[in-house]
Parts: structure tokens; C-alpha cells; sequence
């Protein structure tokens, strides 16, 4: 089941908004909670402890008129008295039924009991419809001191029940700000990993484009586009492909054109250049002097309007090569080997020595791409080089690239040059004596055969005398099949 792709990229930082804050509103309303269920417990216990303290307090001030109304009735033997009494047990009655319903726990209803057996004792001596006897009113006033007793108690009871109140609400309290930090970590937690999702769902098709409109503007037009994400991005992203598409059949038809006029020039440009060989050996007759030397101006501007047409043929062979990679696995030093031998002739006519510093490093790359870049390094490298000079070739593995130098001994490349030195057609300085000036496309080859492989070339200064080309390439670059 493919999930729902967001329609924009607005609503897609609308959703992982969404997201985010759910998690967040879920923990305030839980903290919220479990605060508002502290605070009611915290009023529930307050409210009971003052409750019961007020009433312990009212139960000793009714026990008082009881036992000195009982004590009195036992001296006096006042009828009168007998409704002071009826008045502070109907009191006392009430005290206790709410002590009973405020504090409702075993203590309180021992205590209470207590109470009321004391109290039926005197109810026997006051409240008798006949003359009790002084027996029966000594014990009635003998009841009284266990009142006192067990209204002492109550108001122990009373203090102990506050104490284990505080100390639950003490204990709920430490398990709700346990429970909160847990809860605050689990969601930090997930609030980060929703956040991480969407910078990636963010930032991927942005990278994508990123990559895209670098990768057109260094002029590689072969790796497709495909962007991944928002639907007004993937949008965006099929207009890049669009362009690239037109783009390259744009390259390929000024191949197409240059291809085509090369050849067109190359004719009669080939009966100039014998007519002047047939001029300049005698064939219509001797020169002079200055009919020879206008001849030469014929030959050698031929030969140079000759090397620029192959030139463009070369470019346009370049290009149309430079289509993809044909990846494969190699070692460097046997393709180093095979490179060497192809200038070997050159480098001994001149007398180069080589110093060679080459790691066996195991390579997935265009193996002839990458002969190619070696080739028209060491061509440069024999142009500039003096008559005995040194040319250096040292290869190592640095992580998970090949670090490639090459260098030679000769003028090296001022700062006025090195700008252009990778553009097509330039040739730069003229070479040491000896050598034809270049073509002016062999650097600009092996830049773009760096850039496919997703390397990079640049020139250092310090390590060497001469010029110093620094090549980066990954042991194993991404295949052109793979999503940006």
C-alpha cells in the first residue's frame, strides 16, 4: 500500500506541524490532569483534616456541660438540670453522626462506639421515666471519664489520619512528577524523531534539485532527474528533466553541426593544402624568393586551419563518448603500466625519469575513461617538461577515494591561466621546444571524464616544481541508474 503523497509543499510543513504538536498537546493535557487530580486530592485531605478537628474540637466542649450536669444532678438531684442534659446530648448526638460521616475509617468508628456506650450508661441514670438510684448515678458519672478518653483518641486519630493523607499525597506527587519526566523524555523523544522525519521528506526533493541544477550547470546532461516528494516539487523536478532532455539533443545536434562542417571544410581544405605541396616542390615551375614565402604562408596557415578542423572533430568524438560509464572492476597499477607504455617512446626520446609512488588499489570505474584521463595528463606533463626533467605519478587510497597525482618539472601554470586551463580549445602557454602546441581540449577531457565519475581535479602549488594536477575520484562511484 503506497502512503498518500502530500499534494504541496505547504501542506507537507502544514502535516509535520500537525504532527509535532499533537504529541506535545497530549503531554499538557495529561500534565494538566494529573496536576488538576493533585490538587483535588490536596483540597479533599485539607478539607477532611479541618472538618474533623473542628468537630473533635466541638465534642469536647459538649462532653463538658454533660459531666458537669451529671455531677450536679448526683448532688443536687435537680429536675431542672435533666434539661440542660438533654439539651448537650442532642448536641453531642449530632458532633458524632458528622465525625462518623467526615472520617469514616475503623479508629474513628471505635472511638465513636466508645462514645455512645458511655453515653447510653448516663441516658440509663438522667434519662430514666422512674428515680434512679445513687448506684446507677455513680455510674453514670463514672461513664464520663471514658467520653474524655476516647475523645482523646479521636483527636489522635484525627492528627494520625492527616499524617498518612500528607504522606499519600506526598507519594502521589513523587510518582506524578516521575511519571511526568518519563512521559516529558518519551515525548521529546518522538517529537525529534517526527522532526528528523520531515527534515528529511523536506530537505530530500530539495537536495534532489540542488544536485539536479549543479549537475546542469557543469554541463552533464546524461544522469536523468527525478526528484521525490511534494507533488509541486516532483512537478519542478520533471521541468529540470525536461530541460536536460532539450539540453542535450541541444549538445548533440552542435556535434551533429560541427561534425558535418569539420567534413565539409576537411575537402577543400585538402586541395589547398595539395595544391600548395604541388606549388612549393616545383610542379608549375621554380619559385622566387617571394613566391615561395607567400607559399609558405598558404602551407602553414593550411596545416593550422587543418589541426583546428580535426580539433573540432576531436571535441565532437569527446562529447558524443561522454554519453555514460561503463563501469568495472580493475586494479590501478596494471592501467598505469598500459598508460606509460603508450608514451614510452616520448619519454625515453626525451629522457624523463619517473618517480612513481603508486598504491595496488582495487578501483570500480570507467576503465577507459579513466586511461584517458591518465594519458592526457602525462601527454601535458611531457609537453611542459624539460629535456631530462621528472615527471611524478603518485596514487594512494585516502578512506573512500583515490587521491591521484601527477606532476612534472617544467614552467608550471600561473594564476592568469588556471581559470581557463580546463576549458575546451584552450591551449595555454606554448610547450618546451620540441613540441607542437596542444589542441587545447586534453584537460578539458579529463575534467569532464572526472566529473562523471563524481570526482574532482585541481591544481596545487608547494609539492612539486612544475604543475601539479590533483585527481579525486571515489573507489566506487554511484552508477548513472541511480536516483539523485
Amino acid at each position: 500500500m503506497r502512503l498518500p503523497r502530500p499534494s504541496s509543499l505547504n501542506s507537507l510543513m502544514l502535516t509535520g506541524f500537525a504532527l509535532v504538536s499533537i504529541p506535545l498537546l497530549l503531554g499538557v493535557v495529561i500534565a494538566a490532569t494529573k496536576v488538576r487530580n493533585l490538587s483535588e486530592e490536596s483540597a479533599t485531605l485539607v478539607r477532611s483534616g479541618v472538618q474533623t478537628t473542628h468537630y473533635t474540637q466541638q465534642l469536647f466542649q459538649q462532653i463538658a456541660p454533660i459531666e458537669r450536669s451529671a455531677k450536679l444532678y448526683q448532688v443536687l438531684n435537680d429536675p431542672g438540670l435533666l434539661d440542660v442534659y438533654g439539651d448537650s446530648r442532642e448536641r453531642l448526638l449530632a458532633t458524632l453522626a458528622s465525625i462518623e460521616t467526615t472520617a469514616a475509617d475503623q479508629e474513628h468508628a471505635v472511638q465513636l462506639r466508645a462514645i455512645r456506650n458511655s453515653l447510653r450508661r448516663i441516658d440509663a441514670a438522667l434519662l430514666s421515666p422512674t428515680p434512679a438510684s445513687p448506684e446507677v448515678i455513680r455510674d453514670a458519672v463514672d461513664a464520663i471519664q471514658p467520653m474524655w478518653q476516647a475523645a482523646f483518641a479521636l483527636t489522635a486519630a484525627t492528627g494520625e489520619q492527616v499524617e498518612t493523607g500528607l504522606s499519600r499525597l506526598q507519594q502521589s506527587t513523587s510518582d506524578t512528577q516521575k511519571y511526568l519526566f518519563w512521559q516529558s523524555a518519551v515525548l521529546i523523544l518522538l517529537t525529534a524523531m517526527l522532526v528528523g522525519v520531515f527534515t528529511f521528506l523536506l530537505m530530500r526533493p530539495i537536495r534532489q534539485i540542488d544536485m539536479a541544477i549543479s549537475q546542469l550547470g557543469k554541463g552533464t546532461f546524461s544522469k536523468s532527474i527525478a526528484v521525490r516528494g511534494p507533488v509541486d516539487l516532483v512537478n519542478l523536478g520533471r521541468q529540470l528533466e525536461w530541460l536536460r532532455v532539450r539540453l542535450l539533443e541541444l549538445a548533440q545536434e552542435r556535434n551533429r553541426f560541427l561534425r558535418h562542417m569539420s567534413h565539409e571544410l576537411k575537402t577543400p581544405l585538402a586541395s589547398i593544402r595539395e595544391g600548395t605541396e604541388l606549388l612549393m616542390d616545383g610542379a608549375v615551375g621554380e619559385l622566387d624568393s617571394a613566391q615561395r614565402e607567400v607559399t609558405t604562408i598558404l602551407r602553414d596557415n593550411g596545416i593550422k586551419l587543418q589541426q583546428l578542423i580535426e580539433n573540432l572533430l576531436e571535441f565532437s568524438a569527446w562529447q558524443a563518448r561522454h554519453a555514460g560509464l561503463e563501469i568495472s572492476e580493475f586494479r590501478l597499477r596494471p592501467l598505469i603500466k598500459s598508460a606509460l607504455e603508450t608514451h614510452q617512446l616520448t619519454l625515453l626520446a626525451q629522457r624523463v625519469h619517473l618517480d612513481l609512488k603508486v598504491q595496488d588499489i582495487e578501483l570500480h570505474a570507467d576503465r577507459a575513461k579513466l586511461k584517458l584521463i591518465l594519458d592526457n595528463l602525462l601527454s601535458n606533463a611531457l609537453k611542459y617538461s624539460p629535456r631530462g626533467g621528472t615527471i611524478f605519478i603518485h596514487a594512494k587510497a585516502d578512506k573512500d577515494q583515490l587521491v591521484l597525482d601527477v606532476a612534472d618539472t617544467g614552467p608550471g601554470i600561473s594564476k592568469d591561466e588556471r581559470s581557463a586551463i580546463f576549458d575546451a580549445f584552450y591551449s595555454g602557454r606554448a610547450p618546451v621546444s620540441g613540441h607542437l602546441k596542444g589542441t587545447g581540449i586534453g584537460l578539458s577531457v579529463v575534467s569532464e571524464f572526472v566529473q562523471a565519475h563524481g570526482g574532482s581535479i585541481e591544481i596545487l602549488d608547494g609539492m612539486f616544481p612544475g604543475a601539479h594536477f590533483r585527481v579525486r575520484l571515489p573507489l566506487a562511484p554511484a552508477l548513472e541508474g541511480e536516483p539523485a
